[in-house]
């Protein structure tokens, strides 16, 4: 019993830590580029060693990559969820997208911003492309692999312009009131593709 309880501790203790880690790390990406931020700093502001950041991390460009990757296996589970469904308009899908960037909203305003990681939102596009893909391609028989694919760039980088100007304007909208637009916009977009 001891040695499980020894174990939890440890564990609760690590999760903190890297809570920690990762508030003070967003607040100096809100401030300055990562190649401008050190482990040096990043462990003074926190108060943790050197050595229990790297217990825990290589360098600062791992503790981002370790980030994102939590991020995104989030949203990769989210994305299953709804994939069954096979409804090109679910508002789940919208709702449950805007509900993840509310819930990682520290890190979904670096991502977003100007000292964001481009690959991030790479990473996150292509997420959502196959699924996409998928459900407009037996959506739309008749239009081609390519139309199909021009059209998923084209509302992915609408949506992420859309996620952008929210996360700018302080969240105002709810998730649910976001995705509502979207489902509107892109209801007028599928457009294109009526009578194939």
């Amino acid at each position: 019993m001891a040695d499980k309880e020894r174990t939890e501790n440890k564990d609760y203790r690590v999760r903190v830590t890297k809570m920690i880690v990762r508030k003070e790390f967003t607040a100096l990406l809100k401030e300055k580029p990562i190649q401008s931020i050190t482990v040096r700093e990043l462990c003074e502001r926190t108060g943790i060693n050197r050595s229990t950041f790297y217990n825990h991390y290589r360098d600062v460009y791992d503790l981002l990559e370790q980030i994102e990757n939590e991020m995104l296996a989030e949203l990769g589970a989210r994305l299953k969820e709804v994939a069954q469904e096979n409804d090109l308009m679910s508002m789940r899908l919208f709702e449950g997208i805007f509900r993840f960037l509310t819930q990682n909203q520290d890190i979904c305003v670096i991502m977003l911003g100007e000292n964001g990681d481009k690959r991030f939102v790479y990473r996150m596009l292509e997420m959502g492309r196959e699924y996409c893909v998928k459900n407009y391609s037996a959506a739309f028989p008749r239009a081609s692999k390519e139309e199909i694919e021009d059209f998923y760039a084209f509302v992915s980088n609408g949506c992420i312009g859309l996620m952008t100007r929210w996360i700018r304007t302080g969240m105002k909208k709810s998730p649910d009131e976001l995705a509502r637009t979207a489902k509107a916009i892109m209801s007028e977009a599928l457009g294109v593709f009526r009578g194939r």
